[in-house]
């Protein structure tokens, strides 16, 4: 990064310009995207106490990526949008996108129909694509490429690979997809809703896309912290706790659990559907451990019973990495009541963890609110020095 070099585009300014870079993680997790929403609102107006004036995420992080319903969140907030109006959006969203037909013919259609979920995700991002000048900062968008097997993480960083297209033509230059198929494929969950096709190559199949929770990367921090130190991605931000800051936004955390009596009455396809959402689950829990370990952090989560709080262990490194600030809560009886003071019947915790289950946005709202008016403080968001505001300016 050259002090001295001039961007024309807010993006490029995020991406390559000098100073301390802030990343944003979000976590999929359908309609419990709402507890996203509730922390990055209590987060909007704490940036703007410590700032002193009104600030939009997009204009404080260098970086926002999201997984599924965390990608659709993400691409508003790099378009400009507040937390509050994507809020409005959201509430309004869960009711048309998950509702059931009753001539959709479970085990052989999936539960909804993708046609309303395409049509909202249109009217955030328009007919943009990943290189549109609208996007006011870095934007990463995490999917799943099915027939390669590979996780494909776009980001619209014009020093990434594969951003232009080869003079030989042999395949689409990243700049040129859409938004809308992008978020489109970040959403497609299986059993949920159908795969999203993206023209890849002149001439070729279209790559068959499916959300990105289905790969290790359901919360992106891990994957967005490689992309932000490894080279190879064209960026090479430098590390440490004073040069990279890196907050992970969670939609409710949970283990997945099937008791051995009820095995017997799970169709086949229900037992697939409930261990994939538990591979999901074990996923985060990784990343998880692996970002309080290897960064600096003031948040405090129990990993399990073995590993306890792993962000007091000294970094395997000669100092941290990052500085590493995960919000989230616990969808359990007991974690709620404990943490938040709200009394919840096991049975009303465990109905909220569903991702399509609209009817629940409210209670998550406020679940979501709490836990971020407990967990979030001025003292994590510290301002950047004035000269480092100058110098990227």
């Amino acid at each position: 990064m050259n002090p001295g070099e001039n961007f024309a585009h807010p993006r490029d300014r995020h991406l390559f310009g000098p100073g301390p870079k802030r990343i944003l993680a979000l976590s999929g997790g359908g309609v419990r995207g709402i507890v996203s929403i509730a922390f990055l609102e209590r987060l909007e107006q704490l940036i703007e106490e410590v700032e002193g004036k009104p600030v939009l995420l997009a204009d404080w992080f260098d970086l926002i990526g999201g997984t599924s319903t965390g990608a659709i969140i993400a691409t508003a907030l790099a378009l400009g949008y507040r937390a509050a109006d994507i809020r409005k959006f959201y509430s309004e969203l869960g009711p048309r996108i998950f509702r059931r037909s009753l001539w959709r013919i479970s085990a052989v259609q999936p539960k909804f129909d993708a046609a309303p979920l395409l049509d909202e995700i249109r009217k955030v991002s328009g007919g943009r694509t990943i290189d549109s000048e609208d996007l006011r900062t870095g934007l990463a968008i995490v999917t799943k490429r099915a027939d390669t097997g590979s996780p494909w993480i776009i980001v619209n960083n014009p020093r990434s690979a594969y951003w232009e297209t080869p003079k030989d033509g042999s395949y689409i230059g990243n700049r040129h997809y859409s938004l809308v198929n992008l978020v489109r494929a970040s959403t497609a969950a299986p059993h949920y809703f159908d795969p999203e096709l993206i023209p890849i190559a002149p001439g070729m199949p279209p790559g068959l896309f499916i959300d990105g929770g289905v790969s290790p990367f359901n919360n992106p921090a891990l994957a967005l912290f490689m992309i932000a130190a490894l080279p190879q991605h064209g960026l090479a931000w430098p590390l440490g706790p004073e040069n990279l800051t890196i907050v992970s936004i969670g939609t409710g955390s949970f283990r997945y659990r099937i008791i051995a009596e009820r095995l017997p009455l799970l169709r086949t396809l229900a037992f697939a559907t409930h261990a994939l959402a538990s591979q999901i689950n074990d996923s985060e829990q990784l990343v998880l451990t692996l970002m309080s370990w290897l960064g600096e952090s003031p948040i405090s989560w129990h990993i399990n019973s073995e590993l306890g709080d792993v962000s007091a262990i000294a970094s395997p490194y000669a100092r941290p990495l990052f500085r590493f600030l995960p919000y989230n809560i616990d969808l359990d009886a007991q974690w709620l009541e404990r943490e938040l003071g709200v009394t919840l019947p096991a049975r009303t915790a465990a109905k909220l963890r569903s991702i399509d289950a609209a009817g629940n946005i409210p209670l998550l709202y406020e679940l979501g609110g709490r836990g971020a008016a407990r967990q979030i403080r001025a003292e994590h968001l510290t301002s950047r020095p004035a000269e480092m505001e100058r110098a990227a300016s």
